[in-house]
């Protein structure tokens, strides 16, 4: 064995090394990014195992479904609303013989630190009928994927892990293996386990009904779903699950000074779905009232109303007892638990003359010069026609930043993709003047086909595409394709050339383009617009790049 610091992330991802993993793919989305950069940059500097970005959640979760189809171990990553755009082929697998091992690994965040919603897969995995996996630290992500694997390969089913963010992005010793499992060889799956033609779809389905049972038993199993029962306590026990072992844990030093070691509650950890039923049962016993303490939604809280008696009082995040909105951290369990606050660093300072330091674009960005020409546009459409006759609906990415002071350029941020249709929609039910601004990146993951949609329309609005050559928000991944190829897409899907233009994204250019902007809002139909300029992180990353290439010799 060999230690190793790493981010939980970066445990996960060497698990998976470990664990005789072949491919690996997913799109960047915080906290789940670091997985697969860490996959790519050892398939870059060893030749294997595969590690490929892919341009959306749902191409890289069916070319991990290929993988496996193959014979092959593979993992695929995703932030939690990723998950939501690789549903489709994510809830049809789950009626598929899965031959290689597949772990689809979803990286949830409470807070929204870097979210639109609190999204918690458990309830897709629970949906699905699938088995869920959640590490409490790094030793167990990395543990866990092996564990993932054979449990996948058992009974041929996709495996969920869930990660958080807290997890994800921290740091810890990680005592991992010198040696890795051998790849699985090349060998097909049976094609009547995976054409879910209607007829065939049935028999699968109940056969993954027919598994339901034996996935309860193995949970109940599991090593790692972990009941303590003390007899001599019959008011509380408590049940905990992911990160929210760790918070109780943090407070269990003073809680056993409150109560004793013989007045600590009965305990239950859960490490998986589903949910160790026969284990819960055993608890319910141990005491009347049962307090669930889970990062995410009450999720385990809610299943607890239908596998245990009437009798038993349930306390968690439905009762208010813990908070439904947020992270959990030690001192929201310490409330719960009845110990008294901790003083903090924090309490100490005064912060009131703090002034607040919201997320804003870099200095130079190319989207300010942008924003800065559509923003006198607009001004520029709406006084022409005496009222508001624009919307500016806009996409995930850093670009979002726009809605914030100075600029508030747009208007909506709903997912990737949608600002495309939200133009189209907005122009429909009668605004004049519609922009959609998307990013390049965003672009090719979910907004072709809603400029398919504005062409069979043809809708008259503006599609703005940023284009900064990168993935910026989530640490300047590559875009798919380059900007050379942008034209040729958007005339490709039936976009009228004349109305498609690139422009330079310069302050200097500011003026000309606001004059185009002005005059494809005017065309009563789909025009396309393709803002040029390189990130100012990517520029600095790829000048290092190529200086480093250079060597010190051409350097000097």
């Amino acid at each position: 064995m060999k230690e190793m610091v790493l981010l939980g992330d970066e445990a996960l991802a060497l698990g998976a090394l470990h664990a005789g993993v072949s491919g690996c793919f997913g799109y960047p989305g915080t906290p789940s990014t670091e997985i697969l950069e860490y996959l790519i940059e050892n398939y870059e500097k060893n030749g294997g195992p595969l590690a490929q970005w892919c341009v959306n959640e749902k191409t890289a979760y069916e070319t991990a479904l290929g993988f496996s189809f193959s014979g092959k171990r593979t993992i695929v990553t995703m932030k939690h609303v990723g998950l939501n755009v690789a549903a489709d082929p994510f809830m049809n697998s789950s009626l598929c013989g899965i031959k290689g091992g597949l772990i689809c690994v979803v990286a949830d965040d409470p807070s929204m630190h870097s979210s639109q919603g609190e999204q918690d897969t458990r309830f897709y995995a629970d949906f699905a009928m699938v088995p869920l996996f959640e590490p409490v630290n790094q030793q167990e992500a990395y543990e866990m994927v092996g564990e993932a694997f054979e449990i996948s390969e058992k009974f041929n089913v996709p495996v969920i892990m869930r990660m958080v963010t807290r997890l994800a992005h921290s740091r810890a010793v990680v005592h991992a293996s010198d040696t890795a499992r051998p790849e699985n060889p090349l060998e097909k799956g049976k094609p009547e386990d995976w054409m879910l033609l209607p007829a065939l779809a049935r028999k699968n389905y109940n056969k993954m009904l027919d598994k339901q049972p034996a996935l309860g038993s193995w949970a109940d199993g599991y090593g790692r779903n972990i009941l303590n029962i003390n007899s001599g306590r019959k008011d509380l026990a408590i049940i905990t699950s992911g990160l929210g072992l760790n918070y109780f844990q943090e407070n269990l030093a003073d809680y056993k000074a409150l109560c004793g070691d013989a007045g600590l509650p009965s305990t239950l950890h859960i490490s998986t779905l589903p949910v160790p039923a026969g284990l819960v049962l055993k608890l319910s016993e141990a005491a009347e009232t049962i307090m669930v303490i889970e990062e995410g939604m009450p999720f385990i809280e809610k299943q607890l109303r239908g596998i245990i008696p009437g009798k038993n009082k349930i306390t968690g995040k439905y009762t208010g007892l813990l908070p439904r909105a947020g992270e959990l951290n030690p001192d929201i369990v310490r409330k719960a638990l009845g110990l008294a606050p901790k003083a903090s660093v924090q309490d100490s300072m005064d912060q009131s003359g703090l002034p607040g330091r919201p997320p804003q674009l870099c200095k130079g960005c190319p989207h300010t010069d942008s924003y800065t020409a559509l923003n006198q546009t607009v001004a520029i459409l709406n006084e022409k026609e005496g009222k508001v006759s624009t919307v500016v609906a806009a996409d995930i990415g850093c670009y979002a930043l726009g809605a914030s002071a100075p600029l508030k350029a747009i208007e909506t941020i709903v997912c990737m993709g949608a600002s495309i249709g939200m133009a189209r929609g907005a122009s429909d039910a009668g605004y004049k003047y519609t922009f959609g601004v998307i990013g390049d990146s965003t672009f090719l993951h979910s907004g072709l086909t809603g400029i398919v949609d504005a062409v069979a329309s043809n809708t008259p609005m503006t599609v703005i595409i940023l284009d900064n050559s990168i993935v910026a928000m989530t640490g300047c991944q590559p875009t798919m394709l380059p900007s050379s190829q942008f034209e040729k897409i958007v005339a490709g899907l039936g976009v009228d050339p004349a109305h498609i233009r690139t422009l330079s994204a310069s302050p200097a250019k500011l003026e000309e383009n606001t004059k185009a902007l002005v005059e494809e809002a005017e065309y009563r139909g789909l025009s396309v617009i393709i803002m040029v300029r390189e990130c100012l992180e990517a520029f600095r990353l790829r000048r290092k790049k190529e200086a480093l290439e250079k060597g010190p010799a051409e350097n000097s």
